[in-house]
This record gives C-alpha cells, sequence and structure tokens, in this order.
C-alpha cells in the first residue's frame, strides 16, 4: 500500500461501525436498482422483438457514456465529497428511472430505453466511481481484502435480489411497473449516504502531479486484466437475453433464473480471495481466472439446461472474484487521494474494448446463434491471455 495512503489510515478514527453498515446498506439497495434496470431493459428489448442487436445498441449507448464519464467522475472523486456526490447521484438516477417509467406508457420503447441508458449510465458512473473510492476511507485501516469482500458481497446479494425481482415484475406486466418499483431502491440508498457521516479527506493539489508515476507496469497489466473480465461479462448481459429466449426457448421467469445463478456464484465469488489470496501470486491468479472464463464461455456452446445455469453461475463466481482481486490491487498500489482517477482510467479502457463486443453483437444481429458467439469470444480471450503474457513476459525482462 502506498505511503499516502498508510499514513491516512495511521491516524486512526473513533468506532466506524454506523458508517460501514449505512454504506452497505446504501450498496445493497443501489445494487437492487442498477441490476434490475439493467434486466428489465434487456428484456423488454428482446420480448418486443429487437433481439441481441436492440440488446447491444442499448448497451452500447450505456457503454459510450460512460467510456466519456469514466475520466471526468474520477476526477471528480478526487476533488468534491465523495458521499455527496454519490448522494447526488443516486438522487439522479431515481429521476431517470421515475421517468423512464412515465415515458414507457406513451411512447416508443426502443427510443425511451436508449435515451433512458445515456442518461442512467451517466449517473450511474459518478456513483460507482465515486462510492468505490470511498471504500479505503470506510476501511479506517482494516483489511483491504475483507473490506472489498464485505461491500462486493453485499452487491451481489442486490443483484440476487434484483433477478429474483425482475421475473415477477415483468411476467405478463406493464413494463413501467418494473422502472417504478426499482427506482425507490435508489431514494433509499441516498437517504443512507446523507445519513452517514465521514471526516473528508484532506486535499493536496501537489498530490496529483506524482498521479502519472504511478501508472507503472504493474498497474498497466492490471488494467488489461479488469479490461478482459469486464468484457466477458459484457457479453453474457448482451446476450443472456437472447440466449434463453431464442436458444433455450425460455422465459422472463428463467431468465431470472440464469441471471440468479450468476448473483449466487458471484456472492461466492466475493468471499474466496481470503482462501487464495496466498495460494498464488496475484498475476497468476488473474491469467487463471481469465483462462477459466473462456473455457467456460466456450463450454455454454455445447451444454444445456440446467448445465447452463451452473455455467451462469460458474461466470459470476470467476468475475466477482476477479473483480475482488482487481479491486484490492488497485487501492493497495495507488494513494487514497488519486483513487478516482486511476479507477476512471481502468474503467475507460475496459469499456473501450467492451464498445468492440457491442459493435460485433450489432452487426452480427440475430444471423449467429449466442452460443456460438460465446464460443468465438471464449476461444479469442484464450487467444488474448496468450499474447497478454508474452507481452508481461517481455517488458520484464527489459526491465
Amino acid at each position: 500500500m502506498s505511503n499516502l495512503v498508510r499514513i491516512y489510515h495511521g491516524k486512526g478514527r473513533p468506532s466506524r461501525a454506523k458508517p460501514c453498515l449505512g454504506f452497505l446498506a446504501s450498496t445493497l439497495s443501489a445494487a437492487v436498482a442498477r441490476n434490475g434496470y439493467y434486466i428489465a431493459s434487456a428484456w423488454i428489448l428482446v420480448e418486443r422483438g429487437y433481439g441481441a442487436a436492440g440488446v447491444a445498441t442499448f448497451l452500447a449507448i450505456a457503454s459510450i457514456v460512460e467510456f466519456i464519464a469514466s475520466p471526468l467522475a474520477g476526477v471528480a472523486a478526487d476533488r468534491f465529497d465523495r458521499r455527496c456526490l454519490n448522494v447526488a447521484a443516486d438522487l439522479s438516477r431515481f429521476v431517470v428511472m421515475l421517468a423512464t417509467a412515465c415515458a414507457l406508457l406513451y411512447m416508443e420503447v426502443f427510443l425511451i430505453i436508449c435515451l433512458s441508458a445515456a442518461l442512467f449510465s451517466f449517473c450511474d458512473r459518478v456513483a460507482l466511481t465515486s462510492s468505490q473510492s470511498m471504500i479505503p476511507v470506510i476501511a479506517d485501516g482494516r483489511d483491504l481484502v475483507a473490506s472489498n469482500s464485505a461491500v462486493f458481497f453485499v452487491m451481489q446479494i442486490g443483484n440476487l435480489g434484483a433477478a429474483l425481482l425482475a421475473g415477477p415484475l415483468l411476467h405478463e406486466r406493464s413494463p413501467a411497473l418494473p422502472f417504478t418499483v426499482l427506482a425507490t431502491f435508489f431514494l433509499f440508498s441516498a437517504g443512507c449516504l446523507a445519513l452517514m457521516r465521514l471526516e473528508p479527506v484532506s486535499r493536496d493539489v501537489n498530490i496529483a502531479k506524482i498521479f502519472a508515476a504511478q501508472i507503472d507496469l504493474s498497474l498497466r497489466r492490471l488494467i488489461v486484466v479488469y479490461a478482459l473480465l469486464y468484457t466477458s461479462a459484457v457479453l453474457v448481459s448482451v446476450m443472456g437475453s437472447s440466449f434463453v429466449f431464442q436458444e433455450q426457448k425460455g422465459t422472463a421467469v428463467d431468465f431470472g433464473y440464469l441471471e440468479a445463478a450468476w448473483s449466487t456464484g458471484s456472492l461466492i465469488g466475493a468471499v474466496s480471495l481470503f482462501r487464495i489470496e496466498r495460494a498464488m501470486s496475484t498475476h497468476a491468479r488473474h491469467l487463471m481466472l481469465l483462462g477459466i472464463t473462456a473455457l467456460v464461455l466456450m463450454a455454454l456452446a455445447y451444454l444445456r439446461t440446467p448445465w447452463t445455469v451452473v455455467l451462469f453461475a460458474a461466470l459470476g463466481f470467476i468475475y466477482n472474484l476477479g473483480r475482488v482481486s482487481v479491486e484490492v490491487t488497485l487501492q493497495s498500489r495507488v494513494s487514497v487521494y488519486l483513487l478516482g482517477r486511476a479507477k476512471g482510467i481502468m474503467h475507460s479502457v475496459a469499456v473501450a474494448l467492451g464498445l468492440l463486443v457491442f459493435g460485433i453483437a450489432a452487426a452480427v444481429g440475430d444471423r449467429a446463434f449466442p452460443s456460438t458467439i460465446f464460443f468465438s469470444f471464449g476461444v479469442a480471450l484464450l487467444v488474448s491471455i496468450f499474447v497478454f503474457e508474452r507481452w508481461c513476459n517481455s517488458d520484464t525482462r527489459k526491465r
């Protein structure tokens, strides 16, 4: 961990139980609303006949906005009070979802959801960057693995709740209902954060001068790992609903089960870093997780229900284990004062790679089975791992 983080944490604080509980409650509530928003939007588009191309277009719009917003959100998180920034973003997401619910009653679905995605994703990126940048401060000197595992565990409970809630809300009901119900969770999240009391992190403008120096080889490797993990999850988000609807001949409830399997696996992944943290080096662990992800995606082309549910659970497990590992590594190598900027850069690179997946999915449309796209991406991921490892070894020898 950087000296700046150690100095800041070493100052000590009184009891942090109440802020920590408030932060976890906010994380849980926001996760329900956020995941529910994307599940509901994807299913409504597929059900109305827009297929995988429609979902890919919707997520591509969200990702383009995220790509633009990530660096801005990072700078804002380092410059302003992160708690207040998160509250403002939660309230904005609440308003956007309510407006979406109202507009769906009178206007064309595809247009409204795409416009909603642009507004929602901007607010969402500000909220996530500011929220996750608060984790080292909330931890206040406690083990970063434990703190991040707790946050991501709670987040995945929220995602699981959204998956279980989405099925009944979407099944033969007005598309406005799920957005209205889910919006209230953002309001609750904002309330939890507003009641928290955290001492602000002091800002030193001179510290920004060392930011470029902290983007070293190990951090660049971490950015690549995060980008590949993120893109794998993006592919599942893009193709998941079509995979159920077209190939599995399932309903919204079946789609909810698949999302629940992903979230269940993610819950286990969030707390598994304790077990394997010391078993292998960070770099080896990341390569292993990427390799297993590729193999699981390829297996989706050959297996059917109920095995697909197991595979989605495995994907959720691997993804969240990787996410926690990446977050802990990032927080231990970058100063708390510059964490927002670092996360902004890392997410921008990941989104740029995700946009490539969206473009391919939109171009292919419904001309290829989702399982075929899963298999193709798995092969591409294996090739990427090989190239990545060669690059790492080459840079290490040069150093």
